[in-house]
């Protein structure tokens, strides 16, 4: 084992330097590491509406429903409440645990994405509710000594954990479980300043780190990614505020909670290089990881099994060519590794991120901005494999998200961003319903029905969907030195510390994505100089997809305006840049062409072959069947569309119109409406891609 660790360490030496040397000249020489601005409050037509939503009535609903509360008699909520899990840890209890292993980490994404919305939406009642799971958390904590806890671990197999003794670290979840309750101690600090969860947090990171890394510490990754970015983001909180280390009654060494995420990140690969899931299949592989075969000397010098190409750790993550396995994990694996570039820049790290974007946009993102094409392992597919009927979890697309966020805050280049706006305008918004209670999982492009559920036996989209949304105002706006980025158009008034004390404060009004004007206005506290740096997305300057992936047939241009005044302002890494002395009140209208168009996939993509999709804006669009009787046999016709907002249909959307042709040859029209609004209504049918009359 020792002297495996020893070649992976001469390995990743020789990536940093034949890496440092490649990105000379590449995106190193770009690099403009973005500052997040967390001042920003928003006031849109299009979001208000929906935060008011999520942060009263979904977070209600998630709570409930992971306490059995939308079950009819006593008895089905008692044999349903997840968090009676803690309970019975804390009082020593063993066997009848609630729900699937990685239920824990459910419950702590949860409290993240509520904690952050109650932040920002203050909510009495619904504080109360989670300072009340909190506390129900620590005392289950305080029921072991090191600080563990897993509670299908504690009560069902407690002696395996971390997967010991014949146990299966795969299915149990152990450290996923434990790097989202890091994740949700940061967040639940940050946005209510209290501390006991954090404390829960860092005691169990202290127990890790002691416990994980290299000899004489033991060779555990997780199987599951995500606990990687967790303990980034509790070593930058303590580097941060280091005042805040007094507060609780508990060490604290940030340090060592970076070098395990990077332990976590860098010894992926390093295992004694059975099972062989592929050939072996599921079965055959659980059973020799269960008997323990990893510890005998013919399975080679690691002292763990691999978790395979599912869980991203067949190879070192240095070497993956692709993006590859559990689109779940897979995202989140490349969001932490993105977390550990921003602090170190170091080369393999940063060329290790930007390849597998590049695979996942380039080639294997759907329109939607869905990513995990393959129902089995809930898998990314081979490149160019992207069928109409693809798998496309709720979760993968904000694991996509996440790591677009972060590739732009490392790179301060644009694209990244107009990927993020994909994903989250469709594939994440249609995880919700209109009505605030209903979700989704699987969100394929065309299907007979869309499947949108009550609660799921694994409600894992619902938490992640918030942790997204909550952290969207973050991502509005950014800055570095003497530049302010705008990322995003929603509503909102932000102020940002620039370099030397300077302040802005800016105000944006839209009525984005229906409409494409944009008006900013700029108020330094002095007159003084910075570049205002506006995002044009691809589809406005007719590029779909940077890489080709897809392409579309806008010709429509977009303009600047400053002070009333038409300006021509230069293009940087996908943002406009406006470089001038302001003063106050100074306003700024960007004009964004929403003509409706029509889509096409690479010619690499055969399932997409003489097909369109439709869009307008960030939007894509879709056909339901209540709208267009006879949707199966339509095939829509390449003439003008046209664009108009129906105020009294789901909530008030765009829709598209144009002509298509029926079976019998007859030129019908067709409405299309936003895909992030389908499965709304009774019998809706839909498809996003259409044949091409």
């Amino acid at each position: 084992m020792k002297e495996n660790l020893i070649l992976l360490s001469l390995a990743i030496g020789s990536l940093f330097n034949v890496g440092f040397a490649q990105y000379q000249n590449t995106a190193q020489k770009h690099l403009t590491q973005l500052n997040q601005v967390k001042t920003t409050v928003i006031n849109d037509p299009f979001w208000n509406p929906k935060f008011a939503l999520w942060s009263t009535t979904t977070a209600m609903d998630v709570l409930d429903k992971f306490e059995g509360k939308h079950l009819k008699s006593t008895e089905e909520q008692r044999k349903n409440n997840v968090l009676e899990n803690f309970d019975k840890v804390a009082s020593g209890k063993k066997g009848q645990h609630v729900g699937l292993p990685w239920f824990d980490g459910l419950i702590y994404e949860s409290i993240r994405g509520i904690g952050d919305l109650v932040g920002r939406y203050p909510d009495a009642a619904l504080q109360i509710r989670l300072d009340g799971i909190i506390d129900r958390i620590d005392a289950a904590q305080q029921a072991d000594q090191n600080g563990y806890l897993n509670t299908y671990t504690d009560l069902m197999e407690p002696n395996h954990r971390w997967g010991d003794n014949g146990g299966f670290l795969r299915y149990q979840h152990d450290v996923y479980n434990a790097g989202m309750l890091v994740e949700a101690g940061v967040h639940y600090y940050r946005a209510t300043g209290k501390t006991k969860l954090l404390g829960v947090a860092t005691r169990y990171a202290n127990y890790m780190s002691g416990l994980m890394g290299s000899p004489p510490k033991r060779n555990i990754v997780p199987a599951h990614a995500g606990p990687e970015e967790a303990l980034i983001k509790l070593y930058w909180l303590y580097k941060a505020e280091p005042g805040l280390k007094q507060k609780l009654n508990v060490l604290v060494n940030e340090q060592a909670y970076f070098d395990l995420a990077r332990f976590w990140i860098e010894n992926r690969g390093q295992h004694a290089g059975y099972p062989l899931w592929l050939s072996w299949g599921n079965d055959r592989s659980e059973a020799w990881i269960k008997q323990e075969k990893y510890k005998e000397g013919n399975a080679g010098a690691g002292t763990r099994p691999t978790w395979g190409d599912y869980a991203q750790d067949s190879i070192s993550v240095f070497k993956q060519k692709t993006i590859e396995g559990h689109a779940v994990r897979a995202t989140l694996l490349a969001t932490g590794i993105t977390a550990a570039a921003l602090e170190t820049h170091e080369a393999p790290y940063m060329l290790t991120a930007d390849r597998l974007w590049d695979n996942m946009t380039g080639q294997r993102m759907f329109v939607t901005g869905g990513v995990g094409a393959i129902h089995d392992d809930e898998k990314f597919g081979a490149d160019y494999f992207l069928p109409t009927d693809a798998y496309l979890e709720t979760c993968a697309a904000v694991g996509a998200g996440f790591f677009s966020q972060r590739m732009n805050e490392l790179t301060g280049n644009g694209k990244y961003m107009d990927e993020f706006e994909r994903v989250l305008y469709n594939n994440v918004l249609t995880g919700v319903s209109i009505s605030g209670k209903q979700y989704t999982y699987q969100n394929p492009l065309n299907a007979h029905k869309h499947s949108r559920w009550e609660w799921h036996s694994c409600p894992c989209c619902p938490p992640m969907f918030l942790k997204m949304v909550s952290a969207l105002p973050d991502f509005i706006y950014s800055s570095a030195k003497d530049r302010v980025y705008v990322n995003l158009f929603i509503g909102s008034t932000a102020t940002i510390q620039l370099a030397d004390n300077k302040q802005i404060n800016l105000e944006q009004k839209t009525e984005y994505p229906w409409k494409g004007k944009i008006a900013f206005v700029v108020n330094p506290d002095s007159e003084t100089n910075f570049s205002l740096m506006l995002r044009i997305p691809g589809w406005a300057r007719g590029k779909e997809n940077l890489m080709d992936l897809y392409r579309s047939d806008l010709t429509a241009p977009f303009t600047i305006r400053v002070n009333g005044k038409p300006v021509k302002a230069k293009l940087e890494d996908g943002y406009a840049v406006i470089d001038r002395k302001w003063k106050k009140a100074d306003q700024v209208t960007l004009e964004l062409p929403m003509k409706p168009r029509m889509i096409v996939a690479n010619d690499h993509v055969k399932d997409l072959k003489d097909m369109i999709a439709l869009a307008s804006g960030p939007i894509i669009y879709c056909l339901e069947a209540v709208d267009n009787p006879g949707l199966d046999s339509i095939g829509i016709v390449a003439a003008p569309m046209k664009l108009e907002f129906r105020k009294n249909l789901l909530n008030g959307v765009n829709i598209v119109t144009g002509n298509a042709v029926a079976k019998d040859g007859k030129t019908i029209s067709f409405q299309a409406v936003p895909y992030y609004a389908s499965g709304n209504r009774e019998g809706a049918g839909y498809k996003v891609w259409i044949p091409r009359e």
